[in-house]
C-alpha cells in the first residue's frame, strides 16, 4: 500500500493558495462590540434581545456590554473594544454629547461606528457611519397631534410632563416635537416637567411629587411607557382614575403599555421600534464590506390609542 505523499500535498496547497484559490477553511466572522445603555426599561431589554439573537443568526460575534446608564461604562467598553481590534463598533449613547474624544480613538484605528437608537452632538460627523434608529422629534410630535386631536375637555389643558434621561437625544428631541405641536392652542400648557430617568421607579416617584404640589393635572405625556406605568400607579395611590381623571399619552408602545390600555388606564402609546437587531446586522456586513451608507437610518412606527390595543395586542414582539 503506498504511503500518501505529505510534501507533495503541502506543496499543491500552497500552490493553491498563490494561485488565489482557497482551501475550504471554515469563514472567520465579522466581530462587533456593542455598548448598550443598559436595562432600564421593557424596550431596553427588548432592543438587547434583538441585537443578540439578530447577531447570531447572521454569524457575526458579539461581544456585549451593559453601561447600566453611565457614560464612563460606556467608554470604557469602546476603548476595550479598540484594544481588541474588533471589527465594527455599535452603541446606543446614553447621552449627546461628549463621544468625540473616544471616537476619534476609534478613527485613528480605522474601526468603523455606528449609532444605534440614539444620536450624537458632534461637530465631526465623520466620526461615525451612519446612525439607525427612530426619529425621537416626529414621535413628540405624534403625541402632541394625538392629544390636540383627542382630547374631549374645556378650559385650559395643564399637562405634566415625565422626561427621559437629562442629556439623551430622545429625552430632548420627544419634547421639543410635542411641544412644537401643542403651542398651536393656546389652552394646552406644560406645567411641570421633570425627569423620571425612563423608569418606572422613578416615574411613580416624580408624579407622586407633581400630584402632591399641582392637584389640578389634566394630561400625562411620558417620554416613555415604563414612567407612564410607574405614573399609573401613583394616580391610583391619589385616589384618581389614570385614563380618565388625568389623560395619559406615552411612547415606547411596549407589551406593558397595551396591557395599561386594555385597562382602561393609559389613553395612546406611540410606537418607538426597539427591534433593530436584523438592521443592524445588515448594516455592519454593508460597512464592513466599504458598501456608503446614508447618515440617518429610520425605523417604520406607528400610533396605538387604547380603543385599538386588545385587537392588536397578540402581534406585539415586545
Amino acid at each position: 500500500m503506498l504511503k500518501p505523499n505529505r510534501s507533495l500535498f503541502s506543496a499543491v496547497a500552497a500552490g493553491l493558495l498563490v494561485a488565489g484559490l482557497a482551501l475550504p477553511t471554515s469563514a472567520s466572522a465579522l466581530t462587533l462590540g456593542f455598548a448598550q445603555v443598559g436595562a432600564e426599561s421593557e424596550w431596553r431589554t427588548a432592543n438587547t434581545q434583538s441585537i443578540k439573537d439578530a447577531a447570531k443568526a447572521a454569524g457575526i460575534t458579539l461581544k456585549f456590554s451593559d453601561a447600566q446608564q453611565k457614560q464612563e461604562n460606556q467608554i470604557k467598553a469602546i476603548r476595550s473594544y479598540i484594544a481588541q481590534k474588533v471589527d465594527v463598533i455599535a452603541f446606543a449613547p446614553v447621552v449627546t454629547t461628549g463621544w468625540d474624544t473616544v471616537l476619534k480613538e476609534a478613527k485613528t484605528a480605522k474601526i468603523p461606528v455606528i449609532l444605534t437608537d440614539r444620536s450624537i452632538e458632534t461637530k465631526d460627523d465623520s466620526l461615525y457611519v451612519t446612525m439607525i434608529g427612530s426619529d425621537f422629534t416626529e414621535e413628540g410630535r405624534k403625541a402632541g397631534k394625538w392629544l390636540l386631536e383627542n382630547y374631549k375637555g374645556q378650559g385650559d389643558v395643564n399637562i405634566v410632563e415625565l422626561q427621559g434621561t437629562v442629556g439623551s437625544a430622545p429625552a430632548i428631541e420627544r419634547k421639543k416635537g410635542f411641544e412644537e405641536v401643542i403651542k398651536a392652542d393656546p389652552r394646552f400648557k406644560i406645567t411641570r416637567s421633570q425627569t423620571g430617568d425612563f423608569t418606572r421607579s422613578k416615574g411613580k416617584e416624580v408624579m407622586e411629587a407633581f400630584l402632591k404640589t399641582d392637584k389640578k393635572v389634566n394630561v400625562l405625556f411620558a417620554h416613555n411607557d415604563d414612567m407612564a406605568i410607574g405614573a399609573i400607579q401613583a394616580i391610583e395611590a391619589a385616589g384618581m382614575k389614570p385614563g380618565s381623571d388625568i389623560i395619559i399619552v406615552s411612547i415606547d408602545a411596549v407589551k406593558g403599555a397595551f396591557e395599561a390600555m386594555m385597562a382602561g388606564k393609559l389613553n395612546v402609546s406611540v410606537e418607538c421600534n426597539p427591534q433593530l437587531g436584523p438592521q443592524l446586522m445588515e448594516i455592519v456586513k454593508a460597512v464592513k464590506a466599504g458598501t456608503p451608507q446614508p447618515k440617518r437610518i429610520n425605523t417604520k412606527e406607528g400610533v396605538f390609542p387604547m380603543e385599538t390595543a386588545a385587537k392588536e395586542f397578540p402581534n406585539r414582539k415586545y
